[in-house]
C-alpha cells in the first residue's frame, strides 16, 4: 500500500516540471502574413522573453478561420494550448450552419487581445481614385466590374464589404481568398481592386504606398494614420467596421492556466513595445479579459447575425 500511494507522490514533481517546460501553443487560424499574424507574432515574442518559455504559432488556415477553430476545440485541455481568433468567429455562426464547434461553449475566454477599424483599401493602379467618392462614382458608373478580396467566406473583410454595398446601394463583386495574407498580396499585386481590411494587415502596405486607404469605417481617426479620414467624414456616414482579435482556450483549461495567462498579457500591454506596435498598426491596447470579454463576444455574435441577415450575405 506504502508503495502505491508514494507513486504519485514520486510522479508528481516530474510531470509538474515536464508541463512547465512544454511550448505554449497559439493556434492562429490563418494563413501568415494576414491581420491575426500582426499581433500574434510581436505578442508572442514578447510573451516568450517574458516568460522564459516558448509559445509557438501554428498557421491553421481555411474555410473563413473555421478550420483553425474547429480543430483547436479538440486540442488537450492542458494549460498549453490556446486558440487566436478574431471578429470572423462571431460571425461564422450565422454563415456556416453545420460548424462542429461552438465557440460560446466550447472555449474559455482569456482576453481581447487587439481592436482595429477596418480600412477602405485599393490598388492605385487599378483603382486611381483619390477619396471614397472617387471610388463610389467609379462603382456606379461600372456596376460589378470591380472587385474586392476577403480572407474568405464569412469573415469580417466579407461582411464589411456585403454591409458597404449596402449602405451605399452599389455592387462590387466578391473574391475570398484563404486568409487576409494571400488576399492582401493579391491586391498589392493588382490582381484585385480594393480590399475592406483590418488596419492592422494593411498598415504597413499603406505607409509604404503599395495600396491606398481611402477611409477608415470608425467613428475617429485611428491612431498612426491621422490623415486618411473616417467613413463619416469620406461621405458614407454609419458605415462602422472594427476587427477584433482574441484569445481563448479549450474547454476544459484549468482557472490556474487561464489566470497565468492573462497575467502574462497585462504585464505585457503595460510595455511600451507592445503600445507602440499596437498603435503602430492603428490600434489600441485593449482591458478585457475573462467573462467581459466573454459577454462581447456574445454581444458580437447576435450583432453580426443581424448584418447577415440585412445584407443577405451567403457563401459564394
Amino acid at each position: 500500500m506504502k508503495r502505491r500511494t508514494l507513486l504519485p507522490a514520486l510522479l508528481s514533481p516530474w510531470l509538474a516540471q515536464a508541463q512547465g517546460t512544454k511550448p505554449f501553443t497559439w493556434i492562429v487560424p490563418f494563413p501568415a502574413g494576414g491581420g491575426t499574424d500582426a499581433f500574434a507574432r510581436p505578442l508572442t515574442a514578447l510573451l516568450t522573453r517574458q516568460m522564459g518559455r516558448q509559445l509557438i504559432i501554428d498557421n491553421k488556415g481555411g474555410a473563413g478561420g473555421t478550420v483553425g477553430a474547429s480543430l483547436a476545440a479538440k486540442l488537450p485541455a492542458d494549460g498549453t494550448n490556446f486558440f487566436m481568433g478574431a471578429v470572423h468567429h462571431a460571425i461564422a455562426p450565422s454563415m456556416y450552419p453545420k460548424l462542429d464547434y461552438r465557440l460560446e461553449d466550447d472555449f474559455i475566454p482569456v482576453a481581447l487581445l487587439a481592436s482595429v477599424p477596418q480600412v477602405v483599401v485599393v490598388h492605385p493602379g487599378q483603382v486611381p481614385v483619390s477619396d471614397l467618392k472617387g471610388l463610389l462614382a467609379t462603382v456606379r458608373a461600372r456596376p460589378g466590374r470591380l472587385n474586392y478580396a476577403s480572407a474568405g467566406n464569412g469573415t469580417s473583410h466579407h461582411l464589411a464589404g456585403e454591409l458597404f454595398k449596402l449602405q451605399t446601394q452599389t455592387f462590387i463583386t466578391h473574391i475570398p481568398y484563404r486568409g487576409a495574407g494571400p488576399a492582401l498580396q493579391d491586391l498589392i499585386a493588382g490582381q484585385v481592386d480594393l480590399m475592406f481590411d483590418g488596419l492592422g494587415s494593411s498598415a504597413a502596405h499603406i505607409k509604404g504606398g503599395r495600396i491606398k486607404a481611402l477611409a477608415v469605417a470608425a467613428p475617429k481617426r485611428a491612431i498612426g494614420f491621422p490623415d486618411v479620414p473616417t467613413t463619416a467624414e469620406a461621405g458614407v456616414p454609419g458605415y462602422e467596421v472594427s476587427t477584433w482579435y482574441g484569445l481563448w482556450a479549450p474547454k476544459g483549461t484549468s482557472r490556474e492556466a487561464v489566470a497565468t495567462m492573462q497575467a502574462e498579457l497585462r504585464k505585457a500591454y503595460a510595455s511600451e513595445e507592445i503600445r507602440n506596435i499596437w498603435h503602430g498598426l492603428g490600434a489600441e491596447t485593449p482591458n478585457l479579459y475573462g467573462d467581459a470579454f466573454g459577454q462581447f463576444v456574445s454581444a458580437e455574435i447576435r450583432r453580426w447575425a443581424e448584418v447577415v441577415k440585412r445584407s443577405g450575405a451567403k457563401l459564394d
